[in-house]
């Protein structure tokens, strides 16, 4: 079973309320073979929202209270996403998920590539909180380039 993030089968849930629609993606939803999520709504944030990135460390160093995820206001929404990243690990056990396709690039789901928490639109090499949770507790997690380049009816 796969976890898919709902902003990649034009669930309107990103930050700026926008999605995407990757056909492979919903093909494997329409058949069961995949659920949604968007971590951040499971986590409580609101739709549109400021967009927000991961401060003062690593996925890791937030899961460990030694950084923090905040808004382009300066507001601290860790908690929200700390709740979402485990509302979403507890849904992909729930429904025995082996491998999440993610979307690149976010503070929660991004598997390669985060923004670097100034808020300058640079990119650095990191993982999203959800990413980097689901991944420790054994779920496999690309991204959504990483899954369509590799599926073969691609």
């Amino acid at each position: 079973m796969y976890l898919i993030s709902a902003c990649l089968v034009g669930q309107p849930v990103r930050y700026d309320a926008k999605s995407y629609t990757y056909p492979i993606l919903q093909q494997l939803v329409d058949s069961g073979q995949a659920i949604i999520a968007c971590p951040e709504m499971l986590g409580g944030l609101a739709c549109p929202r400021a967009p927000a990135e991961i401060h003062g460390g690593t996925a890791l160093d937030v899961l460990q209270s030694r950084a923090h995820i905040l808004d382009n206001t300066g507001l601290d929404v860790t908690q929200a996403f700390l709740n979402g990243a485990y509302q979403t690990l507890r849904l992909a056990q729930k429904h025995h998920v082996s491998v999440a396709i993610l979307k690149e690039k976010s503070p929660s789901c991004g598997r390669h590539w985060i923004y670097d928490g100034q808020f300058t639109g640079q990119l650095i090499t990191g993982m999203g909180l959800t990413a980097t949770l689901l991944q420790q507790e054994g779920i496999q997690v690309c991204s959504e380039h990483d899954f369509i380049s590799a599926w073969p009816e691609a």
